[in-house]
């Protein structure tokens, strides 16, 4: 009887154990395939879907990171792509949503919210992600970041905007380029009735720093001081300055001479380093010292 009793709890245990195991190798499993067509970026699996009627790209890696970290564009999804494969190697997904011409208004950051859900709940994603907001990216992800600080991990802006007063309005003696069709696709996307309305906006990224220092969400940015399109003190400048006196901490990389373009750094490992460094957990980065890189 004695056997019989611990034959089946052997056999139980056994089996937990098993699934156990198979679940584990599931969670780090890749997510693939998504729904929708699947082309080639870089030599990765690229899925082209759509969430919440708008279109979507989600790359995967060869073999997904423990925790499944991911970096998300806020906008010119592949216009800087040695970071996407950087990061990919290292079993990193890379995303982007397509909500062009909305320059981070709300609406903008209500389909950033049903697309993290699609991504975190569906597919298992890292509740935390890197945003990578290039130009007016950064309106996109500081944006949807202060109304979701709990779900960034770092944030790294290259020549961000970070007050459409400054672009693209360039109002009040602003040394950045105004772009007229842009500041009307503003005033569009955030339902203001006038351009005194959206100069009396008190949420630009500038203005709404405090839930990313409470969060202690780490900034990186890479800008140009000679910027003639953004101009750096009015956005970068500013975030600068006002993060730290909030508890934050921001890590700035300064070009010197350097306008808008190109984006990025000649060798991008600090961009690389400081997301990795900020994303990815203690599993993931004890895998990578165990093992290689992913390759395309």
């Amino acid at each position: 009887m004695k056997y019989r009793a611990v034959l089946p709890f052997a056999t139980f245990a056994i089996a937990c154990l098993i699934g156990f195991h198979a679940a584990a190798q599931t969670t780090n499993a890749p997510t693939a395939p998504f729904p929708g067509t699947k082309s080639d970026y870089h030599g990765f699996d690229q899925y082209n879907f759509t969430v919440d009627g708008k279109p979507v790209q989600v790359v995967v890696p060869k073999q997904v990171a423990h925790g499944k970290p991911w970096l998300w564009h806020g906008e010119f999804f592949g216009h800087l792509s040695e970071p996407d494969i950087a990061l990919l190697g290292r079993g990193f997904h890379v995303v982007y949503m397509s909500v062009p011409n909305m320059l981070g208004s709300p609406e903008a950051v209500g389909h950033w919210n049903v697309f993290y859900r699609e991504l975190t709940e569906k597919y298992g994603f890292a509740r935390k992600v890197a945003l990578q907001g290039l130009s007016r990216g950064g309106l996109y992800c500081y944006n949807w970041a202060a109304a979701n600080p709990d779900k960034v991990a770092c944030i790294y802006g290259d020549a961000p905007v970070c007050d459409f007063k400054s672009w693209p309005g360039a109002r009040n003696g602003s040394k950045s380029k105004p772009s007229p069709p842009d500041w009307q696709y503003m005033l569009d996307s955030y339902h203001f009735k006038s351009d005194a309305e959206a100069m009396a906006y008190g949420k630009n990224p500038v203005d709404n720093l405090a839930p990313l220092a409470a969060a202690k969400v780490p900034l990186l940015h890479v800008y140009g001081d000679a910027d003639k399109t953004v101009a750096w003190d009015e956005n970068t400048g500013v975030v600068a300055e006002r993060y730290p006196k909030l508890g934050g901490s921001i890590t700035l990389i300064c070009k010197k001479g350097g306008d808008h373009h190109p984006h990025g750094l000649v060798d991008s490992s600090p961009i690389i380093d400081f997301i990795w460094e900020h994303t990815a957990d203690a599993e993931a980065k004890a895998d990578l010292k165990e093992s290689p890189k992913q390759k395309p």
